[in-house]
């Protein structure tokens, strides 16, 4: 019963925008003292007054929580909202979050540790590697280079439907990544002028959901293992982690994320089995130990800095490419390049990006109620706007 009374009180606060609970005050910069002023801000760093307004007024309409880390040349962290719209406790500041999308980036460094390692040839075929996956259909070769760049030309796989619609009512049952990728070979490669490998750029899990199963063949290991091993233990990223198999929880402290259907209704939407997005999307994190990774990536020591450059940080000679491999190139303006990636699963909105030189870095978890939706949330696009404004370094 009590659930039942909790999702009738949230449906109505998140329709009509009252707030359901406390605003918790975005904490002072790391390091600082409780009196820090809100209006302050650091020299040659954060505009942190920029930042604790990006977090006011939650939860709102949108938004129920959010965690924020700044850094690079002085640090700052918030939060604001609540941790669930039931018990209307404030956010936890090492909340462990769905970080979606983002697992493509660590994805990516994993692909480029082996081929530093001289056990992938980018240049190298998925027909080499993994012989059988493709039909003859697939009469032109696949690099291991197009699926880090999105430009394979594979057609998206299987879905159990969207997350706003009969996703959420089959949240708990499992797509392997095996059939996620049988479904989208079935389907033969894009065809049509101007398409075929290396021709187009087109975002899709299905590059990132082969290249995990390239990485399991190549080191005859699983994938989980591989990300803990080459990428969480070096960067010292305790919390971050998989779920085991179909396991539908996130373990450890959390946030609730919450969904508007496409009905209206809103529904918690913390438990949902995720096991198809695998090495695309099923990374769970803190935004303390992605902020870690964006740093240890960025320095060159997860990926050698030549790779680095050339494959992460560099869009591939294809027309309108606004992605490299595992990232995407903004334009901050004020002549600034960021490098960034974004992540959303049903309740759970995550962003990381640097500027190459780590001057300044931004990463976040934005507890979304349309985590999935055409338009950037509210809280994220300020939250990114205040990080990286023209002036603001």
């Amino acid at each position: 019963m009590r659930t039942r009374l909790c999702t009738a009180a949230l449906i109505a606060a998140l329709v009509t925008g009252t707030a359901v609970g406390p605003v918790a005050a975005a904490s002072a910069p790391a390091g600082a003292s409780a009196a820090y002023p809100a209006a302050s801000r650091q020299q040659d760093g954060p505009d942190t007054a920029a930042l604790r307004q990006a977090l006011r007024g939650l939860p709102d309409r949108d938004t129920t929580a959010a965690l924020v880390r700044v850094g690079g040349r002085g640090s700052w962290h918030g939060s604001a909202g609540v941790r669930d719209l039931c018990s209307r406790r404030g956010p936890l500041e090492n909340a462990r979050f769905r970080a979606g999308s983002t697992t493509k980036t660590v994805t990516a460094a994993i692909v480029l540790q082996l081929a530093a390692e001289k056990e992938i040839d980018l240049d190298g075929t998925v027909q080499h590697y993994l012989p059988g996956l493709l039909p003859k259909s697939f009469d032109k070769p696949v690099t291991v280079r197009q699926l880090l760049t999105f430009t394979s030309g594979l057609q998206p796989g299987a879905s159990l439907g969207p997350e706003n619609a009969e996703g959420y009512a089959n949240r708990f049952r499992t797509l392997t990544p095996q059939a996620v990728v049988a479904a989208s070979v079935a389907k033969g490669p894009y065809r049509g002028d101007g398409e075929g490998p290396g021709k187009k750029q087109r975002y899709s899990n299905i590059d990132y959901t082969v290249l995990g199963m390239l990485i399991e063949k190549v080191t005859g290991d699983t994938y989980e293992h591989q990300a803990a091993v080459r990428i969480f233990r070096p960067a010292g990223m305790t919390h971050t982690s998989f779920p085991r198999g179909a396991d539908p929880r996130i373990h450890g402290p959390h946030h609730r994320g919450y969904q508007r259907l496409a009905s209206g209704e809103v529904v918690d939407a913390t438990e949902w089995n995720m096991s198809d997005r695998w090495a695309a999307g099923n990374m769970i994190s803190t935004t303390a130990d992605l902020e870690k990774f964006l740093f240890a990536l960025f320095r060159g020591e997860l990926v050698p800095r030549p790779l680095l450059e050339k494959e992460m940080l560099t869009v591939p000679a294809v027309k309108g490419a606004k992605l490299s491999a595992g990232l995407q190139r903004y334009d901050a303006g004020d002549g600034r390049v960021v490098w960034g990636k974004s992540g959303g699963r049903p309740g759970y909105n995550t962003f990381i990006a640097a500027t190459p030189d780590l001057s300044r870095t931004l990463v976040y978890s934005v507890n979304a109620v349309d985590a999935k939706g055409e338009t950037m949330n509210p809280v994220a696009e300020r939250l990114v706007r205040a990080a990286f404004a023209p002036g603001n370094r």
